[in-house]
């Protein structure tokens, strides 16, 4: 693999966020922060607005109060393509790539910002992060397995090399072996790249032997946070989020 390209990171910070859908809060005063090369990750059973949480930073949904920075700008509210200008980078959990479209044409359209002449470099740059691509170039998209699947969408985000990048449940209906894969070499390669990632994944498990800090939120409130090694220590967060049971074996994901 080719020596993998620094970005500039930049930090992620939210503070007191307040976000829902046709002026009804889903999300209330939520505060994380990222900074760059560290992978967050916010877990929490299904309902308790991870995703709104999501995509309420990158302007998908309304916010109702509350601040989301990169690095020293406030981004707030600005539309999804105003906040991938400046280096947020989104992968969805669904609808994460143009199913129609070959791998290479889904990584020139993750390029769209670019000036032409870019274009082929960023490509080759995310070649470089994710080799099995190469050989799928002309493949259609809605053709790849799910894992395959996942690395394009992660790879489109990278084609505008973002400081921070923002993943919605990469491992989404995975077999647990492919899961394990896009969690411990393609999200931690994207944070070994400088950037800043914060992820939501429902395999609790799994995301901490990954995340250098966790938050758990339910109700759509943070409820604790900490590093993994701390909550793995904390009996309410092993029986609620790791299935109960010993502290050190854990029978299953949440």
């Amino acid at each position: 693999m080719a020596e993998e390209r620094r970005v500039q990171g930049l930090a992620l910070t939210v503070a007191e966020l307040t976000a829902g859908y046709n002026g009804s809060p889903v999300v209330h005063g939520v505060s994380i922060a990222v900074e760059p090369g560290e992978v967050v990750s916010i877990v929490g059973p299904n309902g308790s607005g991870k995703s709104t949480l999501l995509k309420g930073i990158v302007g998908i949904v309304e916010v109702m109060s509350g601040r989301v920075r990169v690095g020293d700008r406030e981004v707030t509210g600005w539309a999804p393509e105003e906040v991938a200008r400046i280096g947020l980078g989104y992968v969805p959990q669904v609808d994460d790539v143009f199913a129609p479209l070959s791998v290479l044409e889904n990584l020139e359209m993750g390029g769209y910002l670019l000036p032409q002449g870019e274009v082929a470099d960023r490509v080759e740059h995310v070649l470089s992060l994710f080799p099995q691509l190469r050989g799928l170039l002309r493949n259609r998209a809605g053709k790849l397995s799910g894992g395959e699947r996942k690395m394009l969408a992660m790879g489109r985000a990278l084609m505008l090399e973002p400081a921070v990048v923002v993943l919605d449940e990469p491992t989404a209906n995975l077999a647990p072996a492919i899961a394990q894969t896009v969690l411990s070499e393609h999200v931690r390669r994207l944070a070994r790249t400088g950037a800043s990632v914060l992820i939501v994944e429902q395999r609790a498990r799994a995301v901490l032997e990954i995340s250098d800090r966790t938050y758990v939120l339910t109700g759509g409130a943070v409820r604790m946070e900490g590093a993994p090694a701390e909550l793995r220590e904390s009996p309410e967060f092993v029986d609620s989020f790791l299935g109960g049971g010993s502290r050190s074996t854990v029978a299953r994901d949440a």
